[in-house]
């Protein structure tokens, strides 16, 4: 409940999930589209990859979420499926480098799209799975559109795309660009999907604009400086992370920590309780 002073709020920890969102690196429509907003329109941009630059700032988040023990908390890498933030995803949070001879399919192989990146291994991380929920603004943009599922499965073997219906994108549209309001209203749902997974602290690599309009419609009731910490656009390859709480019992999982107590039973009446009745402002019976 609030506080009197509004700005603390207490929820049951079951009924809370830690998400760690992360916007994919900087990958080469990012850079042809600060040259010039035209190239966003360029088939020659078609799910684009990552640059070089954004291979390296790839490793320095990794190193980030080792070094403050993230990597070992993480129990779930939700990932849209787009060329640029499947290497983001596997990049910060999958294994090592993947040897022959493993008896694990590796989260990407070798030189995927030409990367010059080494095999990365599944073994030692998180489940990996594909959600078209958290997709960038769907339609027009061509580096926005994805690939077939079947060629993914091949560059990704380890990612779960088990949730994603159909080999081709039926969503992508090249003359209907999403609205605004169209992709917060995706991410809430994506939200709420959330909610059925039993995962409490979850990684969601995703897009600039998804995670932008999504995250805009929460801290209207919040102190300005934490609103502008939530409702600002990511950087490439920036993590920040938050607290979701179900206020609405949408999740069905109940607590793995709380304890009943009274066992065994016994008399137990507060002291707190004992001054109600013998003051008459206790329940009456």
């Amino acid at each position: 409940m609030d506080t009197s002073s509004g700005q603390s709020i207490l929820y049951p920890l079951h009924r809370c999930k830690t998400l760690h969102l992360v916007r994919h690196a900087q990958g080469f429509h990012n850079v042809e589209g600060d040259k010039n907003p035209d190239a966003y329109l360029s088939y020659d941009l078609f799910d684009a990859s990552l640059t070089p630059l954004g291979w390296k700032q790839v490793d320095n988040l990794r190193q980030h979420v080792k070094a403050s023990g993230l990597s070992k908390r993480i129990e779930l890498v939700i990932v849209s499926p787009l060329l640029r933030t499947m290497q983001t995803a596997v990049g910060v949070f999958g294994g090592e480098a993947h040897t022959d001879g493993v008896d694990a399919p590796p989260l990407m192989n070798e030189n995927v799209v030409n990367s010059s990146r080494h095999a990365i291994s599944s073994l030692n991380s998180p489940p990996f799975v594909a959600v078209e929920l958290c997709r960038e603004h769907l339609g027009v943009h061509p580096c926005d559109k994805r690939r077939g599922i079947s060629e993914y499965q091949n560059m990704f073997p380890a990612i779960d795309f088990s949730l994603i219906e159909r080999d081709e994108d039926i969503l992508w549209k090249p003359d209907i660009r999403e609205k605004n309001e169209e992709v917060a209203a995706r991410g809430l749902k994506f939200l709420e999907w959330l909610w059925t997974r039993k995962e409490k602290e979850i990684a969601v690599v995703s897009h600039s604009g998804f995670l932008f309009h999504t995250l805009s419609a929460f801290g209207n009731g919040c102190h300005a400086n934490v609103k502008s910490e939530i409702c600002t656009h990511f950087a490439n390859c920036e993590l920040r992370s938050v607290v979701i709480i179900d206020r609405g019992t949408i999740g069905s999982d109940e607590s793995s920590t709380n304890f009943p107590g009274k066992i065994p039973q016994g008399l137990d009446l507060p002291s707190d309780v004992a001054d109600e009745k013998l003051s008459g402002s206790g329940p009456s019976k």
